[in-house]
């Protein structure tokens, strides 16, 4: 005689609500798994995952960065799925928190996806049915930390600074790196190509125009003067309070040692 496999409507509810499964789905799966809860989980997840990888190319231009520091240890992450709505559901903005945390114990240095990251980023995958995928993180050590996600989760700033700095501060050039996007902390981390570069079109520009080598050589470097100026975090007016510059809202003994700004799709 065939035996009958025992579940309730219940069962089926808990289970449908535990992976967001249709009622038919979660139906079957406990079917097969004789009323095993646990392993008609599994074996949902496992169906509709082999179904996923297959959706792998779709493309994920949508997702958040997330942040999480613990002490001296510092990572920011990417994850991208393919809509806006998944992306702000308050699952993917927790699923994106706890993969960073994970991140915590990982060498400084760029963040690898580990086995429990992926297993977290594939509940997802299950639940939404989208494609979603890590794309990117960082690992810094030492010193104390400054943080700032934009409120879309797509635009975001970890920064690390030797010395004492107060949290509200440290937030607000964050925001300020987030808003203004400078190309290095200062003058000393600008490459020499950059400027040569700047100082030769500037001296083409002035030499077309009629300008004297002399006065073309000035131009030059007044443009590369103000490039510096607009484009160095600690000499960019700070725009919280653009009477002063970064470098003089800084407290003194405090240096900036680094920032990692994430703009979500951008490598």
């Amino acid at each position: 005689m065939e035996t009958k496999v025992s579940f309730s409507a219940s069962d089926v509810m808990a289970l449908r609500q535990k992976t967001g499964m249709g009622m038919m789905d979660c139906k079957k799966a406990l079917t097969e798994n004789n009323g095993d809860a646990a392993a008609a989980e599994a074996w949902l997840r496992e169906r509709v995952k082999g179904k996923m990888e297959e959706r792998t190319e779709r493309t994920t231009g949508e997702g958040r960065i997330g942040i999480a520091i613990d002490g001296s240890n510092g990572v920011i992450v990417e994850v991208r799925t393919e809509t806006d709505f998944t992306a702000k559901n308050e699952d993917f903005v927790g699923m994106v928190a706890e993969v960073a945390g994970m991140a915590l114990g990982q060498p400084a240095g760029d963040v690898a996806c580990t086995d429990d990251m992926s297993g977290r980023i594939d509940d997802l995958r299950v639940t939404t049915r989208e494609n979603v995928n890590f794309a990117r993180g960082t690992k810094l050590e030492g010193g104390v930390f400054g943080q700032y996600v934009h409120h879309d989760g797509k635009r975001a700033c970890l920064l690390q600074v030797d010395g004492d700095a107060d949290g509200d501060l440290l937030k607000g050039v964050c925001q300020h790196i987030v808003f203004h996007d400078p190309h290095a902390i200062s003058e000393a981390d600008v490459s020499a190509e950059t400027l040569d570069q700047i100082r030769s079109e500037a001296i083409a520009e002035a030499k077309e125009s009629g300008k004297n080598d002399e006065i073309a050589q000035k131009i030059a470097e007044g443009k590369v003067r103000k490039f510096l100026q607009e484009n160095t975090l600690l000499h960019q007016k700070y725009v919280l309070d653009e009477t002063k510059t970064v470098k003089e809202m800084l407290p003194a003994g405090a240096t900036i040692r680094t920032f990692i700004r994430y703009t979500l799709g951008s490598d």
